[in-house]
């Protein structure tokens, strides 16, 4: 019954879920450092700051992310001519492309688990180190933020496993991931069903574990009130 996935071994298989976990990983990373950045603009006394952190993060919320990855490769690429470093190689150049647009959607969804975190932290807190001779980056980086990112450990995983599963959505852009791999697979063989229940088991060992784990890391360091 499997003998067809013989023609879909390493690197094409494997290899196809080995380029989702590495879009996960990179886009994570970016998110998370992009979204620390909003959720500060969120809350800064700076009005153009505390503007446009909130124009961005409704908007782009409110774009598709299908609309988002088209534009990076489209737009950036084909438009502006945008290369990220690889002129003559467009698997690369797509690969980072498609980061690139991750990074851009998911962190708005990482700025909004964050203010919730960040408004969870008493104000008399920020008060305090304010009165001590503490400045706003001061008290966001060294009273509010360690506080904000235990008490959002539980969403910010909901978020990393929709990062996850959208992921899927590069193969509009020719990313060698998961589902370029599935698409491919159905055009060619009859088992339409039993390839659908591969990727999905597939999916499935990626999220699970890191949901469970996120699960009990957030009980584990939850903020005491």
């Amino acid at each position: 019954m499997f003998d067809f996935l013989s023609k879909y071994n390493d690197p094409t298989l494997l290899g196809a879920f080995w380029v989702t976990i590495q879009l996960t990983l990179f886009s994570a990373v970016g998110s998370l450092i992009w979204g620390t950045l909003l959720a500060g603009m969120r809350v800064s006394p700076v009005p153009l700051m505390r503007g446009f952190g909130t124009v961005y993060v409704n908007v782009v919320r409110n774009i598709p992310l299908t609309v988002i990855i088209v534009f990076t490769s489209l737009g950036l690429a084909d438009i502006f001519g945008m290369t990220m470093g690889a002129p003559d190689d467009f698997k690369l150049q797509g690969f980072r492309l498609a980061i690139l647009g991750f990074v851009a959607y998911t962190a708005a969804f990482v700025c909004e688990a964050l203010r919730s975190g960040i408004n969870t932290v008493p104000v008399g807190q920020a008060e305090a180190a304010r009165a001590i001779g503490l400045n706003f980056s001061q008290v966001l980086r060294l009273i509010v933020l360690p506080q904000a990112f235990r008490a959002v450990i539980g969403p910010l995983a909901n978020v990393l496993i929709a990062l996850t599963k959208n992921t899927t959505v590069a193969a509009a852009i020719g990313v060698g991931e998961a589902a370029l791999l599935m698409k491919s697979m159905i055009e060619k063989e009859a088992q339409t069903v039993l390839i659908a229940a591969i990727f999905a088991f597939g999916f499935v060992v990626l999220t699970l574990p890191t949901g469970l784990f996120l699960g009990w890391l957030s009980k584990r360091l939850a903020v005491k009130r």
